[in-house]
């Protein structure tokens, strides 16, 4: 018979690790993870209303991809101009940091995970076992690896600051875990949180395997009920 057993530790569980899933991989595809210093576009002249003309914006880069806008003339197209940098794992250092592949590739390990184990939170309402073993226990396994690759994913990352990439961004001084003048981004960020998070969802895979193996659970059961929901 088929048992559809909802707790409030389970259901919070579950919706957490939808949340995670989806910050992890927001963070990683947004292009927001640092902040370059003001970019000017014009002509130097004389004429004041050449300066005048003169626009900036503030450039950001990614991972792999980065927005920037467009110049046309002397001046700039409103609308950001935001694309992939990358044309592939072979690109130079220079172009496309080591770091930032080997960063790329714990991330996309990580995002895979966690959404295996979104798809085991979900099923973890109707089912209690996967291949013989908890479901809940599996899937918080699971996030413990995707946060493990997480965390390696944020620290290899600075490593790649001294390209010519973050030099022209960032400034002459940018080195390997010295920004310079370029600011954290929000999606560094939102990383760092998610990563935390993906932590908490391991730990929390405990309390809602406890949850739906309690005691009042088992009364229902036995009560013959198939919507189970305990508070």
């Amino acid at each position: 018979m088929c048992y559809v057993i909802i707790t409030c530790r389970s259901l919070g569980w579950t919706l957490l690790s939808i949340a995670v899933a989806l910050i992890i991989v927001t963070s990683v595809v947004s292009p927001y993870w640092l902040i370059g210093i003001p970019t000017s576009y014009g002509l130097d002249s004389q004429n004041e209303s050449i300066k005048q003309s003169r626009e900036e914006f503030i450039p950001t880069v990614g991972i792999f991809n980065r927005c920037r806008k467009l110049q046309r003339g002397l001046s700039l197209m409103k609308r950001e101009n935001c694309a992939t940098f990358v044309t592939g794992y072979t690109d130079p250092d220079d172009d496309f940091p080591h770091a930032w592949k080997a960063a790329l590739v714990f991330f996309a390990i990580a995002g895979l995970l966690l959404s295996f184990a979104m798809i085991l939170a979900v099923l973890s309402l109707f089912v209690r076992s996967f291949f013989g073993k908890s479901i809940f226990t599996i899937a918080g396994l699971v996030q413990s690896i995707a946060g493990l690759l997480s965390v390696l994913g944020l620290v290899v990352y600075p490593a790649g600051w001294g390209s010519d990439r973050i030099n022209r961004l960032c400034g002459e001084y940018a080195n390997p875990y010295i920004i310079d003048r370029c600011e954290l981004g929000w999606s560094f960020y939102l990383c760092v949180v998610g990563t935390v998070l993906v932590f908490l969802c391991s730990i929390l895979s405990i309390q809602a395997d406890h949850s739906t193996t309690s005691r009042k659970v088992e009364e229902e059961v036995l009560e013959g009920k198939n919507l189970i929901c305990v508070i």
